[in-house]
Protein backbone atom coordinates (compact mmCIF):
# COMPACT_ATOMS: atom_id res chain seq x y z
CA UNK A 1 0.00 0.00 0.00
CA UNK A 2 1.02 3.83 -0.82
CA UNK A 3 2.77 5.51 1.92
CA UNK A 4 0.84 8.53 3.45
CA UNK A 5 1.77 11.49 4.32
CA UNK A 6 -0.71 11.72 6.87
CA UNK A 7 0.08 11.44 10.60
CA UNK A 8 -2.78 10.80 12.90
CA UNK A 9 -6.18 9.60 10.99
CA UNK A 10 -6.60 5.95 10.32
CA UNK A 11 -8.60 3.73 7.58
CA UNK A 12 -11.40 2.71 9.70
CA UNK A 13 -11.98 6.14 11.34
CA UNK A 14 -11.97 7.77 8.07
CA UNK A 15 -14.78 5.26 6.85
CA UNK A 16 -16.86 6.15 9.99
CA UNK A 17 -16.41 9.66 9.49
CA UNK A 18 -17.60 9.47 6.14
CA UNK A 19 -20.87 10.05 6.28
CA UNK A 20 -20.01 13.31 8.10
CA UNK A 21 -17.93 14.36 5.52
CA UNK A 22 -20.49 13.43 2.99
CA UNK A 23 -22.88 15.79 4.76
CA UNK A 24 -20.31 18.66 4.63
CA UNK A 25 -20.08 18.14 1.18
CA UNK A 26 -23.51 18.89 0.90
CA UNK A 27 -23.91 21.67 2.60
CA UNK A 28 -20.99 23.78 1.07
CA UNK A 29 -22.27 22.45 -2.41
CA UNK A 30 -23.70 25.99 -3.38
CA UNK A 31 -20.54 27.50 -2.27
CA UNK A 32 -18.16 25.84 -3.77
CA UNK A 33 -17.23 25.14 -7.54
CA UNK A 34 -18.13 21.84 -8.98
CA UNK A 35 -14.42 20.71 -9.21
CA UNK A 36 -13.62 21.94 -5.65
CA UNK A 37 -16.44 19.55 -4.51
CA UNK A 38 -15.22 16.52 -6.34
CA UNK A 39 -11.77 17.13 -5.38
CA UNK A 40 -13.18 17.12 -1.66
CA UNK A 41 -15.55 13.67 -2.16
CA UNK A 42 -12.23 12.19 -3.64
CA UNK A 43 -10.44 13.22 -0.08
CA UNK A 44 -12.81 11.40 1.32
CA UNK A 45 -12.27 8.12 0.27
CA UNK A 46 -8.16 7.85 0.36
CA UNK A 47 -7.02 4.85 2.40
CA UNK A 48 -4.17 5.68 4.94
CA UNK A 49 -2.30 3.87 7.32
CA UNK A 50 -1.46 4.72 11.01
CA UNK A 51 1.59 6.87 11.27
CA UNK A 52 3.12 8.31 14.04
CA UNK A 53 1.57 11.68 15.30
CA UNK A 54 2.49 14.55 14.31
CA UNK A 55 1.45 17.36 12.38
CA UNK A 56 0.58 18.01 8.16
CA UNK A 57 1.36 21.25 6.28
CA UNK A 58 -0.18 20.96 2.95
CA UNK A 59 2.50 22.36 0.63
CA UNK A 60 2.02 23.70 -3.05
CA UNK A 61 5.19 22.27 -4.77
CA UNK A 62 8.08 19.68 -3.84
CA UNK A 63 11.47 21.06 -2.98
CA UNK A 64 13.76 21.66 -5.63
CA UNK A 65 16.72 21.11 -2.62
CA UNK A 66 17.41 20.09 0.44
CA UNK A 67 19.82 23.19 1.02
CA UNK A 68 18.61 26.76 0.46
CA UNK A 69 21.81 28.02 -0.70
CA UNK A 70 20.36 26.26 -4.08
CA UNK A 71 17.21 28.02 -4.15
CA UNK A 72 15.13 31.18 -4.06
CA UNK A 73 12.11 29.08 -4.49
CA UNK A 74 9.47 30.21 -1.70
CA UNK A 75 8.02 26.82 -1.27
CA UNK A 76 11.24 24.99 -0.87
CA UNK A 77 12.11 27.68 1.96
CA UNK A 78 9.17 27.26 3.57
CA UNK A 79 9.70 23.67 3.67
CA UNK A 80 13.44 23.34 4.17
CA UNK A 81 14.89 26.42 5.80
CA UNK A 82 13.69 27.07 9.83
CA UNK A 83 12.84 23.55 10.11
CA UNK A 84 16.11 22.10 9.34
CA UNK A 85 18.60 24.30 9.64
CA UNK A 86 19.76 27.62 11.73
CA UNK A 87 21.73 30.81 10.92
CA UNK A 88 23.98 32.90 12.80
CA UNK A 89 21.85 35.88 13.71
CA UNK A 90 17.93 36.34 12.89
CA UNK A 91 16.46 39.58 12.94
CA UNK A 92 12.87 40.40 15.20
CA UNK A 93 10.28 40.98 12.92
CA UNK A 94 8.68 43.83 15.17
CA UNK A 95 11.83 45.79 15.95
CA UNK A 96 14.32 45.35 13.25
CA UNK A 97 16.88 43.90 15.45
CA UNK A 98 19.53 41.66 15.32
CA UNK A 99 18.82 38.52 17.46
CA UNK A 100 21.80 35.82 18.19
CA UNK A 101 21.31 32.19 16.98
CA UNK A 102 24.11 30.12 16.13
CA UNK A 103 26.32 32.92 16.85
CA UNK A 104 26.30 34.93 20.68
CA UNK A 105 27.90 37.61 19.73
CA UNK A 106 29.51 39.36 16.92
CA UNK A 107 31.28 42.51 15.87
CA UNK A 108 32.14 44.81 13.30
CA UNK A 109 35.90 45.80 12.89
CA UNK A 110 37.98 48.09 10.19
CA UNK A 111 34.87 50.23 9.11
CA UNK A 112 32.98 47.63 8.67
CA UNK A 113 35.01 45.49 6.59
CA UNK A 114 35.95 42.49 8.90
CA UNK A 115 32.80 40.83 11.16
CA UNK A 116 34.31 38.67 14.00
CA UNK A 117 31.37 36.15 15.05
CA UNK A 118 31.74 34.05 18.37
CA UNK A 119 29.73 30.84 18.17
CA UNK A 120 27.71 28.73 20.38
CA UNK A 121 28.98 25.91 22.00
CA UNK A 122 26.72 23.60 23.07
CA UNK A 123 24.77 23.23 19.52
CA UNK A 124 24.31 19.46 18.31
CA UNK A 125 24.49 18.27 14.26
CA UNK A 126 21.43 15.85 13.36
CA UNK A 127 22.14 12.55 13.81
CA UNK A 128 19.89 10.64 11.37
CA UNK A 129 19.82 6.55 10.08
CA UNK A 130 22.93 7.90 7.73
CA UNK A 131 25.16 10.25 9.87
CA UNK A 132 26.05 10.39 13.27
CA UNK A 133 28.30 13.07 14.62
CA UNK A 134 30.58 13.30 16.42
CA UNK A 135 31.03 16.76 17.60
CA UNK A 136 29.42 19.93 18.37
CA UNK A 137 29.14 22.73 15.81
CA UNK A 138 32.38 24.89 15.94
CA UNK A 139 34.30 27.05 13.67
CA UNK A 140 34.89 24.63 11.00
CA UNK A 141 31.41 24.49 10.25
CA UNK A 142 30.58 27.92 9.41
CA UNK A 143 33.97 28.47 7.34
CA UNK A 144 33.47 25.30 5.34
CA UNK A 145 29.92 26.57 4.65
CA UNK A 146 30.73 30.00 3.18
CA UNK A 147 33.62 29.36 1.92
CA UNK A 148 31.93 27.10 -0.54
CA UNK A 149 29.87 29.80 -1.96
CA UNK A 150 32.57 31.79 -3.52
CA UNK A 151 36.35 29.76 -2.61
CA UNK A 152 37.15 27.48 -6.18
CA UNK A 153 39.14 25.27 -3.95
CA UNK A 154 36.30 24.64 -1.44
CA UNK A 155 35.51 20.57 -3.04
CA UNK A 156 32.33 21.05 -2.91
CA UNK A 157 32.10 24.57 -4.43
CA UNK A 158 31.27 23.40 -7.82
CA UNK A 159 28.87 20.52 -6.15
CA UNK A 160 25.52 20.94 -7.73
CA UNK A 161 26.51 23.22 -10.60
CA UNK A 162 27.89 25.88 -8.83
CA UNK A 163 25.14 28.00 -8.51
CA UNK A 164 23.87 29.60 -5.06
CA UNK A 165 21.66 31.97 -6.81
CA UNK A 166 20.59 34.41 -4.13
CA UNK A 167 24.30 35.26 -3.20
CA UNK A 168 25.27 35.51 -6.54
CA UNK A 169 22.43 37.29 -7.43
CA UNK A 170 23.32 39.70 -4.22
CA UNK A 171 26.73 40.08 -5.53
CA UNK A 172 27.74 38.76 -1.88
CA UNK A 173 30.18 35.96 -3.10
CA UNK A 174 32.27 38.30 -4.64
CA UNK A 175 31.99 40.56 -1.14
CA UNK A 176 33.90 37.70 0.47
CA UNK A 177 37.50 38.78 0.72
CA UNK A 178 37.96 35.28 3.54
CA UNK A 179 35.99 33.67 6.17
CA UNK A 180 38.70 32.21 8.78
CA UNK A 181 38.77 30.28 11.82
CA UNK A 182 40.26 32.89 14.31
CA UNK A 183 39.27 30.25 17.85
CA UNK A 184 37.85 26.88 18.23
CA UNK A 185 34.03 28.55 18.52
CA UNK A 186 35.06 32.18 16.33
CA UNK A 187 35.02 33.08 12.79
CA UNK A 188 36.46 36.21 10.75
CA UNK A 189 34.53 37.14 7.89
CA UNK A 190 36.74 39.76 5.69
CA UNK A 191 35.39 42.32 2.80
CA UNK A 192 36.57 43.50 0.29
CA UNK A 193 34.67 47.05 1.22
CA UNK A 194 31.72 48.03 3.94
CA UNK A 195 28.43 46.12 3.04
CA UNK A 196 25.76 47.63 5.17
CA UNK A 197 23.67 44.73 4.43
CA UNK A 198 25.76 42.48 5.08
CA UNK A 199 24.46 41.42 8.84
CA UNK A 200 20.67 41.72 7.36
CA UNK A 201 22.11 39.15 4.67
CA UNK A 202 23.83 36.74 7.15
CA UNK A 203 20.14 36.27 8.81
CA UNK A 204 18.06 35.46 5.44
CA UNK A 205 17.16 31.76 5.05
CA UNK A 206 19.99 31.29 2.98
CA UNK A 207 22.51 31.87 5.23
CA UNK A 208 22.51 28.37 7.09
CA UNK A 209 25.25 26.53 8.54
CA UNK A 210 26.06 22.63 7.41
CA UNK A 211 28.06 20.62 8.72
CA UNK A 212 32.09 19.90 7.91
CA UNK A 213 31.96 16.69 9.81
CA UNK A 214 29.40 15.45 7.51
CA UNK A 215 31.05 16.72 4.22
CA UNK A 216 34.38 14.94 4.62
CA UNK A 217 32.41 11.84 5.22
CA UNK A 218 30.75 12.48 2.18
CA UNK A 219 33.99 13.08 0.10
CA UNK A 220 35.61 9.96 1.50
CA UNK A 221 32.41 8.02 0.23
CA UNK A 222 32.81 10.14 -3.18
CA UNK A 223 29.09 11.02 -2.46
CA UNK A 224 29.28 15.00 -2.63
CA UNK A 225 26.02 15.38 -4.31
CA UNK A 226 24.20 13.62 -0.67
CA UNK A 227 25.37 16.85 0.78
CA UNK A 228 22.32 18.60 -0.89
CA UNK A 229 19.78 15.27 -1.14
CA UNK A 230 19.79 13.94 2.22
CA UNK A 231 20.91 17.32 4.40
CA UNK A 232 22.37 17.54 7.76
CA UNK A 233 21.26 20.83 10.38
CA UNK A 234 21.34 21.90 13.41
CA UNK A 235 17.07 23.10 13.15
CA UNK A 236 14.20 21.70 15.17
CA UNK A 237 13.18 18.85 12.61
CA UNK A 238 15.18 16.09 10.81
CA UNK A 239 15.20 14.45 7.58
CA UNK A 240 13.67 11.21 7.17
CA UNK A 241 12.42 10.61 3.44
CA UNK A 242 11.33 12.72 0.41
CA UNK A 243 8.31 11.20 -2.17
CA UNK A 244 8.26 13.61 -4.96
CA UNK A 245 4.88 15.14 -5.66
CA UNK A 246 3.45 13.24 -2.05
CA UNK A 247 5.54 14.28 0.77
CA UNK A 248 8.78 15.30 2.51
CA UNK A 249 8.86 13.75 6.28
CA UNK A 250 10.84 14.93 8.95
CA UNK A 251 11.24 13.47 12.57
CA UNK A 252 12.13 16.15 15.53
CA UNK A 253 15.01 16.79 16.74
CA UNK A 254 15.54 15.30 20.24
CA UNK A 255 18.62 17.64 20.84
CA UNK A 256 18.23 20.68 19.46
CA UNK A 257 19.65 23.44 20.96
CA UNK A 258 17.25 26.04 21.28
CA UNK A 259 14.19 24.54 23.23
CA UNK A 260 11.54 21.30 22.91
CA UNK A 261 10.02 20.67 19.96
CA UNK A 262 6.74 19.46 20.30
CA UNK A 263 6.24 18.23 17.43
CA UNK A 264 7.35 14.12 17.15
CA UNK A 265 6.59 13.96 13.05
CA UNK A 266 6.31 16.59 10.44
CA UNK A 267 4.97 15.68 7.06
CA UNK A 268 4.72 18.65 4.08
CA UNK A 269 2.13 17.02 2.03
CA UNK A 270 3.01 17.97 -1.72
CA UNK A 271 -0.43 19.39 -3.05
CA UNK A 272 -0.04 21.43 -5.89
CA UNK A 273 -3.78 21.76 -6.52
CA UNK A 274 -5.54 24.89 -4.16
CA UNK A 275 -8.96 23.16 -4.03
CA UNK A 276 -7.38 19.84 -2.99
CA UNK A 277 -5.68 21.68 -0.09
CA UNK A 278 -8.35 23.24 1.10
CA UNK A 279 -10.42 20.06 0.51
CA UNK A 280 -7.93 18.02 2.80
CA UNK A 281 -8.05 20.84 5.46
CA UNK A 282 -12.00 20.32 5.16
CA UNK A 283 -11.57 16.34 5.79
CA UNK A 284 -9.01 16.84 8.31
CA UNK A 285 -5.99 15.53 6.23
CA UNK A 286 -3.90 18.74 6.50
CA UNK A 287 -3.57 20.57 9.86
CA UNK A 288 -2.02 23.40 7.57
CA UNK A 289 -3.03 24.77 4.05
CA UNK A 290 -0.97 27.01 2.39
CA UNK A 291 -1.88 29.81 0.18
CA UNK A 292 -6.04 29.06 0.28
CA UNK A 293 -7.64 30.51 -2.78
CA UNK A 294 -9.53 34.08 -1.97
CA UNK A 295 -12.33 32.24 -3.16
CA UNK A 296 -12.22 29.30 -0.58
CA UNK A 297 -12.21 32.27 2.52
CA UNK A 298 -15.78 31.89 3.28
CA UNK A 299 -16.42 28.29 3.12
CA UNK A 300 -12.72 28.30 5.63
CA UNK A 301 -14.83 30.47 7.52
CA UNK A 302 -17.61 28.53 8.08
CA UNK A 303 -15.97 26.31 9.83
CA UNK A 304 -15.17 26.63 13.74
CA UNK A 305 -12.63 24.11 14.31
CA UNK A 306 -10.76 25.90 11.00
CA UNK A 307 -9.14 29.61 11.27
CA UNK A 308 -8.33 31.61 8.69
CA UNK A 309 -4.94 34.11 9.13
CA UNK A 310 -4.26 36.81 7.32
CA UNK A 311 -0.71 37.95 7.81
CA UNK A 312 1.05 41.08 6.44
CA UNK A 313 4.18 39.97 4.36
CA UNK A 314 6.98 42.01 2.20
CA UNK A 315 6.40 40.90 -0.74
CA UNK A 316 5.69 41.93 -4.50
CA UNK A 317 3.78 40.21 -7.83
CA UNK A 318 4.37 41.60 -11.25
CA UNK A 319 4.82 41.06 -14.78
CA UNK A 320 8.35 40.91 -15.97
CA UNK A 321 9.86 41.49 -19.93
CA UNK A 322 12.52 39.87 -21.45
CA UNK A 323 13.92 42.88 -22.19
CA UNK A 324 16.61 40.99 -24.20
CA UNK A 325 13.96 40.03 -26.79
CA UNK A 326 12.34 41.90 -29.36
CA UNK A 327 9.94 43.39 -28.60
CA UNK A 328 10.03 44.03 -25.60
CA UNK A 329 13.44 45.29 -26.06
CA UNK A 330 12.13 48.80 -26.64
CA UNK A 331 10.46 50.61 -23.56
CA UNK A 332 7.93 51.77 -25.51
CA UNK A 333 6.05 48.55 -26.34
CA UNK A 334 6.83 47.97 -22.37
CA UNK A 335 5.25 51.07 -21.25
CA UNK A 336 2.44 50.07 -24.25
CA UNK A 337 1.45 46.49 -22.81
CA UNK A 338 1.67 48.26 -19.09
CA UNK A 339 -0.87 50.59 -20.02
CA UNK A 340 -3.65 48.31 -21.08
CA UNK A 341 -3.39 46.71 -17.90
CA UNK A 342 -5.93 47.11 -15.51
CA UNK A 343 -4.52 46.50 -12.11
CA UNK A 344 -7.87 47.02 -10.24
CA UNK A 345 -9.62 44.42 -12.22
CA UNK A 346 -7.06 41.80 -11.48
CA UNK A 347 -7.10 42.95 -7.29
CA UNK A 348 -10.91 42.01 -7.59
CA UNK A 349 -11.03 38.91 -9.45
CA UNK A 350 -7.26 37.20 -8.53
CA UNK A 351 -6.40 38.63 -5.62
CA UNK A 352 -10.10 39.03 -3.46
CA UNK A 353 -9.20 42.61 -2.22
CA UNK A 354 -6.29 40.79 -0.03
CA UNK A 355 -3.62 42.40 -1.86
CA UNK A 356 -2.43 46.14 -1.96
CA UNK A 357 -2.12 47.45 -5.51
CA UNK A 358 1.57 47.90 -6.15
CA UNK A 359 3.00 51.60 -6.43
CA UNK A 360 6.75 50.64 -6.71
CA UNK A 361 8.76 47.56 -6.37
CA UNK A 362 9.22 47.73 -2.64
CA UNK A 363 6.13 47.13 -0.47
CA UNK A 364 4.60 50.35 1.47
CA UNK A 365 5.54 48.39 4.61
CA UNK A 366 9.35 48.92 3.73
CA UNK A 367 11.93 51.59 5.31
CA UNK A 368 13.06 52.79 1.97
CA UNK A 369 9.39 52.87 -0.17
CA UNK A 370 8.38 55.75 -2.35
CA UNK A 371 5.19 55.26 -4.71
CA UNK A 372 6.16 55.88 -8.42
CA UNK A 373 3.31 58.13 -9.55
CA UNK A 374 5.14 57.65 -13.25
CA UNK A 375 3.66 53.82 -13.53
CA UNK A 376 1.17 53.47 -16.57
CA UNK A 377 -2.74 53.60 -15.16
CA UNK A 378 -5.26 51.77 -17.45
CA UNK A 379 -5.29 53.61 -20.80
CA UNK A 380 -6.06 51.54 -23.76
CA UNK A 381 -6.18 54.58 -26.47
CA UNK A 382 -2.33 55.77 -24.92
CA UNK A 383 -1.54 51.87 -25.37
CA UNK A 384 -2.50 51.94 -28.95
CA UNK A 385 -0.55 54.85 -29.71
CA UNK A 386 2.73 53.64 -28.08
CA UNK A 387 2.62 50.50 -30.24
CA UNK A 388 2.24 52.49 -33.13
CA UNK A 389 5.05 54.91 -32.02
CA UNK A 390 7.25 51.78 -31.34
CA UNK A 391 6.33 50.11 -34.90
CA UNK A 392 3.95 47.87 -33.83
CA UNK A 393 0.27 49.31 -35.32
CA UNK A 394 -0.98 45.99 -35.73
CA UNK A 395 0.08 44.16 -32.40
CA UNK A 396 2.16 40.79 -32.43
CA UNK A 397 2.16 37.50 -30.48
CA UNK A 398 3.67 36.76 -27.22
CA UNK A 399 3.65 34.19 -24.71
CA UNK A 400 3.42 35.06 -21.58
CA UNK A 401 4.10 31.92 -18.73
CA UNK A 402 2.10 31.51 -15.94
CA UNK A 403 3.60 29.82 -12.96
CA UNK A 404 1.93 26.67 -11.51
CA UNK A 405 1.59 27.16 -8.14
CA UNK A 406 -0.21 29.99 -5.60
CA UNK A 407 2.24 32.59 -3.80
CA UNK A 408 1.52 34.83 -1.55
CA UNK A 409 2.24 37.35 -4.27
CA UNK A 410 0.04 35.85 -6.99
CA UNK A 411 -2.52 33.49 -5.64
CA UNK A 412 -3.90 32.72 -9.56
CA UNK A 413 -1.47 33.24 -12.28
CA UNK A 414 -3.39 31.76 -14.94
CA UNK A 415 -6.56 33.41 -13.68
CA UNK A 416 -3.74 36.44 -13.99
CA UNK A 417 -2.75 35.70 -17.65
CA UNK A 418 -6.40 35.32 -18.86
CA UNK A 419 -7.14 38.57 -18.12
CA UNK A 420 -4.09 40.16 -18.95
CA UNK A 421 -4.97 37.89 -22.35
CA UNK A 422 -8.35 39.60 -22.49
CA UNK A 423 -6.86 43.03 -21.81
CA UNK A 424 -4.05 43.04 -24.25
CA UNK A 425 -6.54 41.39 -27.12
CA UNK A 426 -8.23 45.20 -27.02
CA UNK A 427 -4.56 46.52 -28.40
CA UNK A 428 -3.55 44.11 -31.38
CA UNK A 429 -1.47 41.50 -29.39
CA UNK A 430 -2.14 37.88 -29.01
CA UNK A 431 -1.11 36.17 -25.90
CA UNK A 432 -0.56 32.52 -26.09
CA UNK A 433 -0.44 31.36 -21.87
CA UNK A 434 2.27 28.88 -21.31
CA UNK A 435 2.46 27.03 -18.31
CA UNK A 436 4.69 24.31 -16.99
CA UNK A 437 5.37 22.01 -14.15
CA UNK A 438 6.83 24.28 -11.12
CA UNK A 439 10.77 22.85 -11.42
CA UNK A 440 10.61 22.74 -15.47
CA UNK A 441 9.19 26.16 -14.91
CA UNK A 442 12.20 27.19 -12.72
CA UNK A 443 14.67 26.06 -14.96
CA UNK A 444 13.15 26.86 -18.44
CA UNK A 445 13.12 30.61 -16.58
CA UNK A 446 16.53 30.82 -15.40
CA UNK A 447 17.31 30.17 -19.05
CA UNK A 448 15.72 33.45 -20.44
CA UNK A 449 13.63 31.19 -22.84
CA UNK A 450 10.29 33.30 -21.90
CA UNK A 451 8.71 36.64 -24.02
CA UNK A 452 7.52 37.25 -20.34
CA UNK A 453 6.16 35.81 -17.39
CA UNK A 454 3.91 36.49 -14.59
CA UNK A 455 5.95 35.91 -11.15
CA UNK A 456 6.93 37.76 -7.77
CA UNK A 457 9.33 37.88 -4.93
CA UNK A 458 8.84 37.48 -0.92
CA UNK A 459 10.96 39.22 1.11
CA UNK A 460 14.05 37.38 3.70
CA UNK A 461 14.58 40.57 5.21
CA UNK A 462 13.58 44.09 5.66
CA UNK A 463 16.19 45.55 3.67
CA UNK A 464 15.26 47.38 0.61
CA UNK A 465 18.34 45.25 -1.54
CA UNK A 466 16.89 42.39 -0.35
CA UNK A 467 13.67 42.71 -3.31
CA UNK A 468 16.26 45.19 -5.76
CA UNK A 469 19.50 43.22 -5.89
CA UNK A 470 18.01 39.61 -6.47
CA UNK A 471 15.49 40.38 -9.16
CA UNK A 472 16.58 43.58 -11.02
CA UNK A 473 20.81 43.75 -10.85
CA UNK A 474 23.48 42.41 -13.25
CA UNK A 475 24.53 39.42 -11.16
CA UNK A 476 21.16 38.56 -11.13
CA UNK A 477 20.91 38.23 -14.75
CA UNK A 478 24.07 36.46 -15.15
CA UNK A 479 22.91 33.57 -11.76
CA UNK A 480 19.47 33.65 -14.04
CA UNK A 481 17.24 34.57 -11.34
CA UNK A 482 16.18 38.07 -13.27
CA UNK A 483 13.10 37.23 -15.14
CA UNK A 484 13.42 40.47 -16.88
CA UNK A 485 17.20 39.61 -18.24
CA UNK A 486 17.39 43.31 -17.34
CA UNK A 487 21.15 44.76 -16.98
CA UNK A 488 21.65 48.47 -16.30
CA UNK A 489 24.72 49.96 -15.00
CA UNK A 490 23.72 53.15 -13.70
CA UNK A 491 21.30 51.12 -11.45
CA UNK A 492 23.83 48.57 -10.38
CA UNK A 493 26.17 51.89 -9.33
CA UNK A 494 23.06 53.03 -7.36
CA UNK A 495 22.85 49.53 -5.45
CA UNK A 496 27.03 49.47 -4.69
CA UNK A 497 26.28 53.47 -2.92
CA UNK A 498 23.48 52.43 -0.67
CA UNK A 499 25.90 49.34 0.24
CA UNK A 500 28.44 51.64 1.13
CA UNK A 501 26.44 53.92 2.78
CA UNK A 502 25.77 53.64 6.52
CA UNK A 503 23.61 57.01 7.03
CA UNK A 504 20.13 55.72 6.73
CA UNK A 505 18.78 58.81 4.97
CA UNK A 506 20.94 59.37 2.57
CA UNK A 507 20.57 55.20 1.83
CA UNK A 508 16.67 56.40 1.49
CA UNK A 509 17.44 58.64 -1.34
CA UNK A 510 19.88 56.41 -2.89
CA UNK A 511 16.88 53.62 -2.75
CA UNK A 512 14.21 56.19 -4.04
CA UNK A 513 16.44 56.98 -7.16
CA UNK A 514 16.73 53.35 -8.11
CA UNK A 515 12.82 52.80 -7.57
CA UNK A 516 12.29 55.47 -9.71
CA UNK A 517 14.79 54.19 -12.41
CA UNK A 518 12.59 50.79 -12.13
CA UNK A 519 9.59 52.86 -13.05
CA UNK A 520 10.80 55.04 -16.12
CA UNK A 521 12.76 52.05 -17.50
CA UNK A 522 9.73 49.17 -16.67
CA UNK A 523 11.64 46.25 -16.84
CA UNK A 524 8.70 44.68 -14.74
CA UNK A 525 5.53 46.32 -13.83
CA UNK A 526 4.40 45.58 -10.23
CA UNK A 527 0.84 44.73 -10.03
CA UNK A 528 0.24 43.95 -6.21
CA UNK A 529 1.69 43.21 -2.45
CA UNK A 530 -0.53 39.77 -1.42
CA UNK A 531 -1.75 38.95 2.15
CA UNK A 532 -0.25 35.55 2.82
CA UNK A 533 -3.25 33.79 3.45
CA UNK A 534 -3.24 30.44 5.42
CA UNK A 535 -5.89 27.74 6.91
CA UNK A 536 -4.93 26.41 9.88
CA UNK A 537 -6.56 24.11 12.62
CA UNK A 538 -7.57 26.08 15.70
CA UNK A 539 -5.95 22.59 17.57
CA UNK A 540 -2.29 23.94 16.10
CA UNK A 541 -0.72 27.17 18.15
CA UNK A 542 2.90 28.12 17.82
CA UNK A 543 3.29 28.50 14.40
CA UNK A 544 5.59 31.36 13.48
CA UNK A 545 4.96 33.20 10.20
CA UNK A 546 7.28 36.26 10.09
CA UNK A 547 6.81 39.22 7.66
CA UNK A 548 9.38 38.04 5.73
CA UNK A 549 11.21 34.65 5.44
CA UNK A 550 9.65 31.52 5.53
CA UNK A 551 7.55 29.79 7.82
CA UNK A 552 9.00 28.00 11.16
CA UNK A 553 7.21 25.24 12.94
CA UNK A 554 10.10 24.87 15.41
CA UNK A 555 7.44 25.85 18.38
CA UNK A 556 4.36 24.10 17.12
CA UNK A 557 1.90 22.41 19.55
CA UNK A 558 -1.07 20.07 18.27
CA UNK A 559 -3.60 19.62 21.15
CA UNK A 560 -4.96 15.73 21.34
Amino acid sequence: MRERCNTTTQTDKKRSNLPKLLELLRTNCSKVSAIFACTLLAACTFEEQKTINGLVYCSEANPVAFNPQLTTTGSTIDIISHQLYNRLLSIDPSSGEFIPELATSWSLQDSGKKVVFNLRQDVAFHQTDYFTPSRSLNADDVVFTFTRLFDVYNPYHFVGGGNYPYFQSIGLDQSFRSVTKTGEYQVTFELFSPDSSFLSNMATDFAIVLSKEYADMLSKNESLEDIDRLPIGTGPYKYKRFKRDAFVRFYRNEDYWKSDVAIEQLVFDITSDSNTRIAKALTGECDIAAHPSSAHIEVLNNREDIAVEKLANLNVGYLAFNTQKAPFNKVEVRRAISHAIDKQKILQAVYFNNADMAQSILPPESWAYQAQPNYPSYNLELAKSLLETAGYKDGFTMDLWAMPVSRIYNPNARKMAELIQSELKQIGIKVNIIEYEWNTFLERLTLHQHDSVLIGWAADSPEPDNFLNPILSCASVFSGKNPSNWCNAEFDLLLTKAHDTEDIEARKEIYFAAQQMVAQELPLLPIAHGLRLQAKSTHITGVEVPPFGGISLANARKAQ
